[in-house]
């Protein structure tokens, strides 16, 4: 076993991103994908150091295991997995997995909260986890490898959260699937309305984002953690007929929409936005380019609103936490104007 090799299996967007910041800190990297197209991707994007043409022969002599494919996936690959090295996955759901992976010596389970709508390994950043909260699995794990794998995520730029495999895969069904399948409903509620949809602007944009994501991995993200999701679908769809009953008596909603406002400012915001002010002139989409690749952000959400006639606009860029300033520096640095 060679210290800092890692394998990792399956190269999608999150799988390509963790060999990305690895080899950004040191690792050498061997891949594996059952998608070659996958495969060749996260090589050509610098994600690894070598592909492998199975996951025997990946995780052969590897230090640090990432298992990196979907739920289903991931516990099909634990079954025949047999190694002395130190095994995570990253799947969205926690309790079927590490159930599965009770025969591996160095197991623990892991959720990195980040991602993008986008899917596949050309999506993938090596910054994609940079101030992210990144679950750390307790259940059945050895107090030493907990500590390693916390130091791992901290390389990485995440901030490791511990919970059990049951407290995780509530807290997801709330602030992750149940937003999901609530954009999607939108979505199917106002294509039930033609007049609709055109209205569409930024705060129904946000709410909608995340269902740009991936229907077949969500599907399976749902199915697995179906137990916690239908619980809290049925409470929240409870909760909603509570909420007309008040909006029809004119009942409690300042209170409910007040107290809502001061629960979102406890929040970090997800996204900070940088609206540049673009002319009518050639390439200055290509000069917004530039400036994004100065300065290594990672874009969430890009919206552009035209000017009158057509003539220019003005681009509002999403990014993370931290990084508006370095977006705010190249696009002025490109001679560009920010709106306020």
């Amino acid at each position: 076993m060679t210290a800092r090799s890692a394998a990792v299996v399956g190269t999608g967007l999150i799988g390509a991103s963790i060999g990305l910041a690895l080899r950004q800190t040191g690792w050498n990297v061997t891949g594996w994908d059952p998608d070659d197209s996958a495969l060749i991707t996260a090589l050509e994007a610098g994600a690894l150091d070598a592909s492998a043409p199975s996951t025997v022969a990946a995780i052969q002599g590897a230090a640090l295991i990432v298992l990196a494919g979907p739920p289903r996936a991931v516990i099909a690959t634990i079954g025949d997995l047999s190694t002395d090295g130190l095994v995570i996955d990253v799947a969205g759901v926690k309790d079927p997995i590490c159930r599965a992976a009770n025969h591996l010596d160095h197991f623990v389970g892991t959720h990195p909260m980040a991602g993008r709508e986008q899917s596949g390994p050309g999506a993938a950043s090596g910054a994609l986890f940079r101030g992210a909260s990144w679950v750390v699995v307790e259940d059945g794990a050895d107090p030493d490898d907990l500590s390693r794998v916390e130091n791992l995520v901290v390389s990485l730029g995440a901030n490791p959260v511990r919970m059990s495999a049951a407290d995780h895969d509530l807290a997801v069904a709330i602030v992750s699937h149940l937003p999901q399948v609530l954009a999607a409903t939108l979505l199917g509620e106002a294509e039930r309305h033609t007049e609709a949809l055109p209205l569409a602007a930024g705060s129904f944009r946000d709410l909608t984002r995340v269902a740009l994501s991936d229907p077949a991995l969500w599907s399976e993200l749902l199915g697995e953690n179906r137990a916690a999701v239908v619980s809290e679908l049925r409470s929240f769809a409870l909760r909603l007929g509570e909420i007309a009953d008040d909006v029809e008596s004119e009942s409690s909603v300042m209170q409910f929409l007040e107290r809502a406002r001061d629960l979102r400012r406890t929040l970090a915001p997800p996204v900070m936005a940088v609206r540049v002010i673009l002319e009518d002139h050639p390439g200055e989409l290509a000069a917004v380019g530039r400036a994004l690749a100065l300065s290594s952000v990672d874009v969430r959400d890009l919206q552009l609103r035209h000017g009158p006639q057509g003539g220019g606009g003005v681009l509002t860029l999403s990014v993370r936490p931290g990084e508006a300033e370095a977006l705010s520096h190249a696009l002025s640095a490109e001679g560009f104007k920010l709106a306020d």
